[in-house]
């Protein structure tokens, strides 16, 4: 059976050779178009940018192959950011596609609520996403500003895969169109995540932010326990409590699970 148009731009076959072209990953035919069987359409593509990835000498240039890919292998997608989540339970921008990507980030720190927030939090994948960030209101201080920046959809998959939150990061897609991402591929947004977090795992200080992650998750199964809240809720508690006391989230965290029995 013949490929839709679609299928037939994204199918890569042999002779195919990527280049970087204004910072962005393109893919050049340089022989024909498939129509047969074969690998999954994205595969040559991900198999050149994790090439990519292993050339780089640092973990920013890295990270910054992993936004460029973004952008190609989620072409609805008009900014890419990684966010990650430092020891203390505040956030940081390892990586941004433009200036625009990296205040809408700082802007989510400032309040503590976006998408990489909300996927941060999140159990399973990891995927937060939302068609229209003006009128969500699980949104409704970052979706209304940001719709101020013309952003209209995000789509953000938390870091690492199926572990426990509260996660060390997270991969953003940002749209200007208002359910720009609803047709993204969710495969290849958690994919790229995948390789956001091998290249984080190399990370000293990440490293340490997972044995505080596994700290804080113990401290918010006692708030989950003995206040009977949502596991989201707990999370939100802890924060606030190491925000207004000016303490590091973990410090709180271990104090609690050291003294459980007079909590």
């Amino acid at each position: 059976m013949t490929p839709s148009g679609d299928e037939a731009r994204r199918r890569p076959v042999a002779g195919w050779s990527p280049h970087r072209c204004a910072g962005r990953w393109s893919i050049v035919d340089e022989t024909t178009t498939a129509t047969g069987t074969g690998t999954h359409p994205w595969a040559f593509e991900f198999s050149t940018f994790a090439a990519a990835v292993a050339r780089s000498t640092s973990t920013g240039d890295a990270l910054r192959v992993v936004v460029d890919a973004g952008r190609t292998l989620v072409p609805a997608a008009d900014l890419v950011s990684v966010t990650v989540r430092r020891a203390d339970g505040t956030f940081e921008t390892a990586a941004a596609s433009g200036p625009l990507a990296a205040r809408l980030d700082d802007l989510q720190y400032r309040l503590r609520e976006g998408p990489c927030v909300m996927a941060s939090r999140r159990a399973g994948l990891g995927l937060y996403e939302s068609s229209d960030v003006g009128a969500d209101r699980r949104l409704p201080h970052w979706g209304p500003a940001a719709a101020g920046r013309r952003v209209r959809s995000v789509l953000s998959v938390g870091l690492f895969a199926h572990e426990d939150p509260p996660r060390v990061a997270a991969l953003t897609f940002v749209s200007h169109t208002r359910g720009g991402l609803d047709y993204a591929d969710r495969d290849v947004a958690v994919v790229l995540a995948a390789h956001a977090a091998s290249v984080l795992d190399a990370r000293a200080d990440l490293r340490e932010a997972l044995r505080h992650r596994d700290v804080i998750g113990h401290a918010t199964g006692v708030l989950m326990e003995r206040e009977g809240l949502g596991e989201q809720r707990a999370v939100e508690i802890l924060e606030s409590v190491s925000q207004r006391m000016n303490v590091k989230l973990s410090a709180i965290a271990r104090t609690m699970a050291t003294h459980r029995a007079g909590l």
